[in-house]
């Protein structure tokens, strides 16, 4: 009998919450100290959900696919419309994302996946994305799939289990808002890399002025911490370091002890291909920035870094970061 593919309703809340739950334990049973359950992850999901079906008014755009085989609910897909940062062009629009919390029961005929995910591009697609894009766990039944369908990687989010300590780096210290021009035109260096490695990453207009806004806004807000570096007075990098947010763990999971550092730029990976001096100077900034996530109580940290930047994956890899998610892009 062929799978059939049913956006959710709010009807479904219950199997839907019980199928991401499922899917939240294979993932905490793949690495506990990465992928902690939320001590009540059933209400957590149930309520989120709930939430999300009913609000008349979204932030972004979302929908759950159900796959049925026979009558029976044998999988689900999530998928988003992803807001583009105000520093990047979005000349295409939002993005579709086909969200980590994709699943299918083990029992479930072999199609169920590909046809979850033909079915969540058919209506991102519908939705108005011209990009997709795809989440996975390294390893994951989907990773595979995902390939299958003319995917590949566009950005790792390596993540290291077990932080630094805080202390004093060399040539590492707090930013301050002197700091901001420097640190504008460091992010500039980023961007116009990052544009050179993927058109998808094309910078807006006005990117220098709103990232300096951000910046600004930034230094002021609690919750984080931002480093820069230098070497003999000369200006080579920034780091921001802040508390992870859901946009890359599914609902059951427990992101409370886990950060991000987002933005990371460093003239030592400047060249896409060859990483400077061994990256010395580079890692001392990154352990700062994870040193005061341990300081404020985390035991993870995600750092983002785009697949076809080997510079910088080698840079984390050496400090003992691992590719944690896959973010693939539809060729």
């Amino acid at each position: 009998m062929t799978v059939s593919i049913r956006p959710a309703e709010i009807s479904d809340l219950e199997v839907v919450a019980d199928l991401l739950i499922q899917d939240a334990e294979q993932r905490y049973a793949g690495n506990q100290r990465l992928w902690p359950l939320d001590a009540n992850a059933h209400q957590k999901t149930r309520s989120t959900l709930k939430r999300a079906m009913q609000d008349d008014h979204p932030p972004f755009r979302q929908q759950w696919l159900l796959a049925e085989d026979g009558g029976d609910i044998v999988g689900v897909s999530h998928t988003i419309l992803l807001p583009v940062p105000p520093i990047y062009a979005g000349e295409f629009g939002p993005p579709g994302l086909i969200m980590e919390d994709c699943f299918a029961l083990e029992n479930a005929p072999a199609e169920t996946r590909t046809a979850l995910i033909k079915a969540a591009e058919a209506d991102l697609i519908a939705a108005g994305a011209q990009i997709l894009l795809a989440s996975s766990v390294p390893g994951g039944a989907l990773e595979t799939t995902y390939t299958s369908q003319g995917y590949e990687p566009l950005t790792l989010y390596f993540a290291k289990v077990g932080l630094a300590k805080d202390e004093s780096f060399d040539g590492v210290r707090k930013a301050t808002e002197k700091d901001i021009p420097a640190i504008v035109a460091s992010s500039a260096d980023h961007r116009r890399i990052l544009h050179t490695i993927n058109a998808f990453w094309k910078p807006h207009a006005e990117a220098d002025a709103r990232f300096g806004n951000w910046m600004t806004r930034s230094l002021t807000l609690t919750d984080r911490d931002m480093f820069v570096s230098e070497t003999e007075g000369v200006f080579e990098g920034y780091a921001i370091s802040q508390p992870a947010t859901p946009l890359h763990f599914p609902t059951p999971h427990d992101i409370s002890r886990i950060g991000i550092i987002d933005d990371f730029y460093h003239a030592d990976f400047e060249d896409p291909d060859m990483l400077a001096g061994a990256g010395h100077s580079a890692r001392a900034m990154l352990q700062a920035a994870e040193a005061a996530r341990e300081a404020r109580g985390d035991t993870t940290v995600l750092v983002i870094c785009p697949a076809a930047w080997p510079s910088k994956g080698a840079l984390l890899r050496s400090a003992g970061y691992e590719n944690a998610i896959t973010w693939f892009i539809k060729r």
